[in-house]
């Protein structure tokens, strides 16, 4: 184990959260992207980067379970870099099969690429606001599968998460405005290039 390379991954999660965590406290956080969690999250995805450029992915043989799951959370919050976002999804999915990394790890990224590229999801791990206000899983490739294909990498029932997260995020206000809020996250998307400037389905 890289002793260096995890502490400077677990430092920098830590900042991420800390950062969303004031910015909850503040009421900031719900208003768009806010750019002092855009700014942390740029640099952690440089930091990564370059981790991943001198050693490959960090995974627990280099950085321990803590570091690694670090390292998942910083890829999974770059998502104003979709090169990275994509090119790490290869490594995560060869560190699950080697059982360096759980194989919850790809299975987020992956959903999460969907997502941003406007493409249903496989494994129901990306939620957004629905027509009712509600969060709700975003569209599914198979719903009538996901549940099965949630198991293959060791999560639980949709419908069980989807209690967690709702109840997680009870006091989350929900956009004044559905249609404007997802006009907004589409033209984010194309503006850091991860779909065509094309209007939303």
């Amino acid at each position: 184990m890289n002793a260096e390379v995890k502490a400077e991954l677990l430092r920098r999660a830590k900042t991420d959260l800390d950062t969303r965590a004031a910015l909850i406290e503040s009421g900031e956080l719900y208003g768009g992207y806010h750019p002092s969690m855009a700014a942390v999250h740029a640099e952690n995805a440089h930091a990564l980067d370059d981790i991943i450029q001198h050693a490959g992915w960090p995974g627990r043989i280099l950085a321990g379970d803590d570091g690694a799951e670090a390292a998942w959370l910083i890829l999974q919050h770059a998502i104003a870099f979709p090169d990275l976002q994509r090119s790490c999804l290869p490594l995560l999915e060869a560190a699950a099969e080697s059982g360096d990394i759980p194989a919850s790890y790809p299975a987020y990224v992956r959903d999460r690429i969907c997502v941003f590229e406007e493409r249903p999801q496989r494994y129901g791990t990306q939620f957004d606001w629905d027509d009712d206000g509600l969060m709700s899983p975003l569209p599914l490739q198979e719903p009538e599968h996901v549940d099965a294909l949630r198991a293959e990498v060791g999560l639980e029932p949709l419908a069980v998460r989807t209690r967690q997260i709702r109840a997680e995020t009870v006091n989350e206000p929900p956009p004044d405005n559905i249609g404007q809020w997802r006009q907004r996250k589409h033209d984010w998307a194309v503006s850091v290039g991860w779909i065509a400037d094309a209007p939303p389905d």
